[in-house]
Formats: structure tokens, sequence, C-alpha cells
């Protein structure tokens, strides 16, 4: 692996920067699956809270939803975008910092973004690389791939990048998947799926934004391509987030507009083969970059 490449991933981006936690940071275990279980500790997944003691919560893995209290927000997607706002919250409710028997009532409720953004703002900080990626998960519901957001590291040992995902104790849950290294084959990433798609070889429906409105197909596939690009260019953007020439148009690409993108998932699909590419589109093509969101306009 270059040098260059390896150097790109142990820098940090606004969500990624450990600011006054990065000694905290460093004093977290080193073993990521130890250091994924503690971090899964700290957290519920809004649909765990939604669907309380019941599916993937049957046996209580995340803590009795009963206690969670009825006046915090249901979701903190929305208030916690960075690494030391999560960590400065998680502080103030427990003092202790990040520990397994963390009570319901003190954890922050975020979706896998967020524990992605928080797993690898702690790899940075210790100096290892590290990158959340953006794509599909076909592990959660049968005939379904659900948008998700899960990490990379980079093994010097094993001279490889490793895939895992955080956002669960999915081990513990039954999940025939070794999580903590998924094969490449068990996650569908999202330009290898886009360009599937557009080349008529798989069926989109079946990859699903988790947006409420049942956004599947090249609108869903696209949103990610663009978060995980972003992600790999070190700004993991959130939800309410899109470039702004992208924005409430994603089902009427022109054929020109969509031909870009095909360019684009094209370098994705190898990102370290491309990496030269990715940034040079990065810093030319300037319409990818000036975003959208409900307060911010173009």
């Amino acid at each position: 692996m270059e040098a260059a490449i390896l150097e790109h991933y142990r820098k940090t981006g606004t969500y990624t920067y450990a600011g006054a936690y990065g000694d905290y940071f460093r004093s977290l275990p080193d073993d990521i699956p130890t250091l994924g279980r503690l971090i899964c500790s700290q957290v519920i997944h809004r649909v765990t809270l939604m669907e309380g003691n019941t599916n993937a919560n049957a046996g209580l893995l995340y803590g009795d939803m009963n206690r969670y209290p009825w006046y915090r927000m249901r979701c903190e997607d929305d208030v916690l975008l960075t690494a030391p706002a999560m960590t400065a919250e998680l502080f103030r409710m427990d003092g202790r910092g990040f520990v397994r028997d963390r009570r319901v009532e003190d954890k922050i409720v975020v979706t896998c973004r967020y524990v992605s953004v928080l797993m690898s703002a702690i790899l940075k900080a210790k100096g290892i690389p590290a990158r959340c990626r953006a794509g599909f998960a076909p592990y959660f519901r049968e005939g379904v791939s659900m948008d998700h957001w899960i990490n990379q590291y980079y093994s010097q040992e094993e001279g490889r990048w490793i895939t895992f995902d955080a956002d669960g104790f999915y081990e513990e849950g039954g999940m025939p998947l070794s999580q903590y290294d998924i094969p490449s084959d068990c996650f569908d990433w999202v330009a290898d799926s886009y360009l599937s798609v557009r080349r008529g070889e798989t069926d989109g429906k079946q990859f699903l934004y988790a947006d409420r409105a049942g956004t599947r197909s090249l609108p869903a596939l696209i949103r990610y391509l663009i978060y995980d690009f972003h992600a790999l260019m070190n700004q993991e953007l959130t939800y309410t987030f899109l470039p702004s020439w992208l924005d409430d148009r994603l089902d009427r690409l022109t054929e020109e507009e969509l031909r870009e993108l095909d360019r684009l998932a094209g370098w994705l699909s190898e990102p370290d083969r491309y990496f030269r590419e990715l940034c040079a589109f990065w810093e030319q093509e300037r319409k990818f970059r000036i975003l959208h969101s409900p307060l911010v306009g173009a």
C-alpha cells in the first residue's frame, strides 16, 4: 500500500478530529473487536429504541428500552454530528466515559454513520489508517440490502484493509457473520452495486434507503455513492447533506449526469488503485462539494 494513501487515512476531517479527546481516544483498547463492543455499549440505534425489547433486542443485548427516559430525543443524529460531540455527551451523562456497564438512560441514540465516525476518530487518534465506508448491508433482512455505514482499517501485519461493522452486537445476537473481519462479498459496496444496476445486471429494488419513504434503486444508490466518495475524502456527510445539484432530483438525472456518476463509481470501486483520480476529482469538480441542507443553501 502506498505511503501517501495510508497517510491520507490517518488524517481527520471535521467529523473525526478528536480535539481535546485525543489522549482519551488513545487510551482506549487497541484490539478492534474489544473496542467495537465498547463503543456499541455507549449507543442505542433509533430502530432498536423504536422496536423496544423485541427483534434484535429480544435478549436485551442493548439493555431494557423501557428504561429510556421519555423526555430524551428519540434520535440525536441532528445534534451530535462529530466524534467530540458524541464523546462530550457521553461524558456529561456518565463521567466514567466509555464503559461496558453504561445505563440505558445514559446512552446516546444515533445511527450507523455516527458509530462509524466515532470508530474512525478513535483509530485515527491512535495513528491507525482508518476510513468510514457508506454502502448497503444484505445481512439485516432477507431479500433487502439496507443502507449502512461501516469501517475499514489498515492492518500493517496483514498488509490489507480489514472491513468491520461495530454498529451492533451481531455475533452475540446469532448473526452468522464475522463482523470484525467482514469478507468483501458479504457487503454490497455502493459503487459496484450502482454500476451493476446501471448495466441492467441487478434489480435495483433490493437496495433500500431507510428514509421511511421506500426509496430504492438508483436514487438510493446515488445518495450513497456521494456519501462513500465524501467519506473516502475524510468528510463523512450526515444524511441531511447532498451536493446542491443532486438535492431533490436523484430520480430525475439526465443520462449525461448519470454517465458522470458512472465514471466516479468506476474509481470508487477500487479506491486505492484510483486514489489519485479520486483526489483530483475532489479538487476539481466543485459541484460535488457544494452542499445543500435544510439550513444551508448553495
